[in-house]
């Protein structure tokens, strides 16, 4: 992704980039296209009513990391309230789809795929998280 170029070029933020952000929101965009494709693959199993849950907390993750990547990507006027707020959505939508996921791992590579993106996705919006002073 072009994140790291786009906003060192921002007139408000003039080359002093926040790198923890910058990689939390190429981790949630990235991780928001994973469970959308996690959720359609699912769909496609032959015991997709075992998967509903995983399903629906795919489409949500997959939701709420696009609008993380989204929120945190607009710097004029930002309000770093909203953006801390998002980050622990974030977190949390990863940490349950990766939960769920990890169950269904052993028997569809789709989910142990997801799995690992959402403990990064995760990862990432904590470390955002610390790099926001309070």
């Amino acid at each position: 992704m072009h994140a790291q170029q786009m906003i060192s070029t921002h007139p408000h933020v003039k080359g002093n980039t926040n790198d923890a952000l910058i990689r939390c929101i190429e981790e949630c965009y990235s991780c928001a296209q994973t469970c959308t494709s996690c959720a359609d693959a699912c769909l496609g199993e032959q015991m997709v009513a075992q998967l509903t849950q995983c399903i629906r907390l795919n489409l949500d993750c997959a939701d709420v990391c696009a609008t993380t990547g989204s929120v945190a990507t607009r710097r004029t006027g930002s309000n770093e309230e909203v953006i801390r707020q998002m980050l622990m959505a974030c977190e949390t939508a990863c940490r349950l789809c990766g939960t769920e996921c990890e169950r269904h791992a052993g028997h569809h590579e789709h989910c142990r795929i997801c799995a690992e993106s959402c403990r990064r996705c995760e990862k990432a919006c904590a470390e955002a998280l610390r790099s926001i002073a309070a």
